[in-house]
């Protein structure tokens, strides 16, 4: 005869009445009235699929203890062994809800005794690349003793205003600080809740949301600006975490965007995950108010300014921040913002890694008078080119002309030395003339002091007489016909014209 159940208990061991712990695996099974004495029920195999797990609740065993809401783990070297419903009840397996679950494979299990869940809500733990999980442990793994072992780390040692969270070793109750690396994991969801956190760099963009005004110039043919005043509206894209920061410098309200490059590192994603959250929620809750406040503090007091000796930069000075520092000194401006958003970062565990500003929206106003200078220049620079092509074209027109014309100037340039050369023929003849007369005035002036004046003059009548009757020898009848015959009667001149008109063929006079 089979003793009854004790009260309480489901499964039979053997030799009591009830649902037996034994179960049959597949094949032939020779036993003497098995259907007779027992009932026996077909079940199926318990299939776990991938990536999913068998959460596992027990519906006998002993009374779970005071406190306690989940059965503790069962270490994977004993799993095989309690899996078997006798053994599991034998051995004191806690009755309830099972903090150990059935990985990926097939099971023959008790169903009387195990009641295996395998649906939507065990799918494994996945933590994807570029991230890691921290956990919460609700559970303590028996034999540690957790509360030695509780530390309070801060995101930034050293520093009192910088977050803090009590971190825990793997297997105790509380918040690990040793996060999940990138992975599966088959954790039980009744006892561990996993948060993700991206340790990849974070790039949030501040963009849109404000009203951008323009005034836009414009030149006509006379060279005179016109401007015609303009206003946008611009909107927040949906990639942007939050719309523009409004900053106010030197009394003007300039919308500035702005893109902030961050990262939290894998040792502070538990004391970001259990101070604040999440990383939603650190952009959120923490930087978006610190970038903004940063950013107007920046842009109303003073920023650092480089000073440099030709390249090289020798230090640095602080001064008030001006409206056009946000064109002209740009990167002084986002080091001394990132400087600042850097150090308070910190405390919340984000490593900000850049801060880049986008296009301010300076009010047009202080803008016009630069861009009317920017244009006077650019027009200044038009008129110089087109006066040095002009000068290009003069100069072109001028060698295309030249070189028309180069037969021409050939035959007068040669027309020119040729008269230059007969100018100066003309002259050298004229000087040895002049020379030529200068010397028979000499010599005449040399004979009138010796003859006389008279003489002279006689002498130089004789020989123009002489030097025609050479040229034309007919005359020589003539002047004897003109010359009477002469008496040659003394010396001198009077004998030589006696003389002569012999020769002319007189006869002279007794």
């Amino acid at each position: 005869m089979a003793d009854d159940l004790l009260p309480g208990r489901i499964i039979a061991l053997p030799g009591q009445k009830g649902p037996q712990s034994e179960i049959l695996g597949p094949g032939f099974h020779f036993r003497p009235l098995l259907n007779v004495l027992y009932e026996v029920e077909p079940v199926d195999v318990v299939q776990v699929p991938e990536g999913y797990y068998g959460q596992i609740t027990t519906l006998d065993g002993a009374s779970m203890p005071e406190g306690m809401f989940i059965a503790p783990v069962i270490p994977d070297d004993k799993l095989s062994i309690m899996l078997d419903a006798q053994t599991f009840i034998e051995q004191g397996g806690l009755r309830g809800p099972q903090e150990t679950v059935l990985k990926p494979g097939s099971y023959r299990l008790n169903r009387y005794l195990f009641d295996v869940r395998v649906d939507q809500e065990t799918a494994a733990t996945i933590i994807p690349t570029g991230q890691v999980g921290v956990v919460k442990s609700n559970v303590q793994q028996p034999g540690l003793n957790c509360k030695e072992e509780m530390v309070r780390v801060s995101a930034a040692q050293h520093d009192a205003d910088a977050l803090s969270v009590p971190l825990v070793p793997k297997g105790c109750i509380g918040l690990w600080k040793e996060p999940l690396l990138p992975g599966a994991y088959y954790l039980n969801r009744h006892a561990y809740d996993v948060t993700l956190v991206d340790t990849r760099v974070q790039t949030w963009e501040y963009r849109g949301g404000y009203r951008l005004r323009t005034i836009d110039l414009s030149i006509d043919q006379q060279g005179n600006l016109k401007q015609a005043e303009n206003t946008i509206d611009v909107p927040m894209p949906s990639t942007a975490v939050d719309r523009a920061v409004k900053v106010k410098v030197e009394g003007w309200d300039i919308p500035q965007e702005l893109r902030v490059v961050a990262q939290i590192s894998p040792e502070n994603a538990p004391i970001v995950a259990g101070s604040v959250g999440g990383i939603d929620q650190i952009e959120h809750r923490i930087l978006t108010p610190l970038i903004r406040s940063i950013v107007r503090n920046v842009a109303g007091s003073s920023i650092r300014i480089p000073k440099k000796e030709g390249d090289k930069i020798v230090g640095y000075e602080f001064r008030p921040t001006r409206v056009l520092d946000f064109i002209e000194n740009r990167e002084a401006i986002e080091d001394t913002i990132e400087d600042q958003i850097k150090s308070e970062s910190r405390k919340a565990g984000v490593e900000i890694k850049e801060i880049r500003l986008g296009e301010p929206a300076i009010p047009p106003e202080i803008l016009v008078a630069r861009i009317r200078q920017q244009l006077a220049d650019q027009l200044g620079q038009a008129y110089k080119r087109e006066t040095e092509a002009q000068k290009q074209r003069i100069e072109t027109e001028q060698a295309r002309s030249t070189a028309n014309e180069q037969p021409r100037l050939v035959e007068s340039q040669i027309a020119v030395q040729v008269a230059n050369q007969k100018e100066a023929e003309r002259a050298a003849l004229g000087r040895a003339e002049r020379q030529y007369l200068e010397e028979i005035a000499k010599g005449q002036l040399a004979q009138a002091n010796v003859l006389g004046q008279d003489r002279v003059a006689m002498l130089q009548a004789l020989e123009k007489v002489l030097g025609s009757l050479e040229r034309q020898p007919s005359l020589v009848t003539i002047v004897g016909k003109l010359v009477p015959n002469t008496v040659v009667n003394g010396s001198g001149l009077e004998g030589a014209a006696a003389i002569l008109g012999n020769a002319l063929g007189t006869k002279p006079q007794p």
